[in-house]
């Protein structure tokens, strides 16, 4: 039985950004409540708002921190507290691009990327992790990246935090499998969202609503993985098979 039929409500983390505002609505027209939760707290009760004047289902916003990592855990337990307990799922959406040559130049921008897309997920997931394993039920959904495929000079900061991010889901997903709680990844290309807007290099830019039904379906489908669109499967194996001697002298 799907989340959404048996009123599971659903957890999604960094929920202002262009990708996770359709994923909630997304889920909402499927049936599931929604906890959306991040650091704009007017933006995120705008999308609340929608979500329950759209499509009558519970929609609740709460304030989320990932840098914060010391208030994680009581963050996790105003959401059980506001679900009544009834959190079918989490998905994870929050991440920074960030500048790779201002991360070569200044340690301190590098930090910020790797604590934003690895240890901040790392954080909160391990904490939701813990909560379903003891429950044995619900899933986990979070966003990495191509990126993390493979380290490129343009964004090699940002790729390495999403390859760590990768690693730990498969990990999760290996240690959750026996008590039944599914563990996603998700790797999207280019989306068209704030983060992508305007940089050099984008092509085959899907845009956020479309990414977000495919995110929806393969979790629903209880897949282990899916590249945002599916041909960045085919495009990133192509990239990975590039011998290392020929690959250093590209410019990516």
């Amino acid at each position: 039985m799907k989340a959404g039929e048996s009123g599971g409500t659903v957890l999604v983390l960094g929920a202002g950004s262009a990708i996770a505002r359709a994923i909630a609505l997304e889920l909402a027209e499927r049936g599931y409540g929604l906890q959306l939760a991040g650091r704009d707290m007017g933006e995120l009760e705008r999308i609340a708002t929608d979500a329950r004047v759209r499509h009558g289902v519970p929609a609740k916003a709460l304030f989320f921190d990932a840098l914060a990592t010391d208030t994680h855990e009581a963050f996790l337990r105003e959401s059980r507290e506001a679900s009544s307990d009834s959190l079918a799922g989490a998905v994870l959406c929050f991440g920074a691009l960030g500048d790779q040559e201002e991360a070569q130049a200044d340690p301190s921008e590098a930090k910020r990327i790797l604590d934003t897309n690895f240890t901040g997920a790392v954080s909160i997931l391990s904490l939701l992790a813990n909560h379903f394993e003891e429950r044995r039920s619900g899933f986990l959904c979070a966003l990495s990246s191509v990126a993390g495929d493979r380290g490129r000079q343009s964004n090699y900061v940002y790729g390495a935090a999403k390859a760590g991010l990768t690693v730990f889901l498969q990990g999760l997903r290996n240690r959750l499998f026996r008590s039944g709680v599914r563990v996603i990844t998700i790797k999207p290309g280019f989306v068209d969202t704030a983060m992508t807007f305007g940089r050099p290099g984008m092509f085959l830019v899907a845009s956020p609503q479309a990414a977000a039904k495919r995110i929806v379906a393969a979790i629903e489908k209880g897949k282990d993985q899916a590249y945002v669109p599916g041909f960045w499967r085919f495009v990133m194996l192509a990239i990975r098979l590039l011998p290392e001697r020929i690959f250093k002298r590209m410019r990516l």
